[in-house]
């Protein structure tokens, strides 16, 4: 886990609350996409990539579920007193933008899927 990925808050702020209602379904958004890229990426060779390109995304994907994993079970464990800092979730999203392109691309050559 990156040493930048978790922010201790005051559990006295308000900010705390904010963070339980945002982080934690977001956190949950990050695993079902990740989990959905996995699917795509282990079961098919992709249109665009070649299997150098697949399997470097796919590695990608697997360390950020981890470190997603990780950062939810530290909000978890205090009650919310956790955060991600904000570059690591938006390096989350943006890899989450790159697998929806890769699923779009292969969504627009249904043809070249399935085959390895």
């Amino acid at each position: 886990m990156s040493a930048t990925l978790i922010i201790m808050l005051d559990s006295h702020l308000p900010e705390s609350d904010l963070l339980k209602v945002l982080l934690e379904p977001l956190l949950e958004d990050f695993q079902y996409w990740f989990s959905q890229a996995r699917l795509r990426l282990e079961g098919n060779q992709l249109q665009g990539l070649d299997q150098e390109q697949q399997s470097e995304l796919l590695g990608r994907v697997e360390q950020a579920q981890k470190d997603v994993s990780a950062a939810q079970s530290l909000f978890r464990v205090t009650n919310g007193q956790v955060g991600v800092d904000t570059p690591v979730v938006m390096q989350w999203h943006q890899l989450v933008s790159e697998c929806w392109q890769v699923a779009m691309a292969a969504r627009l050559n249904p043809s070249s899927e399935g085959e390895k």
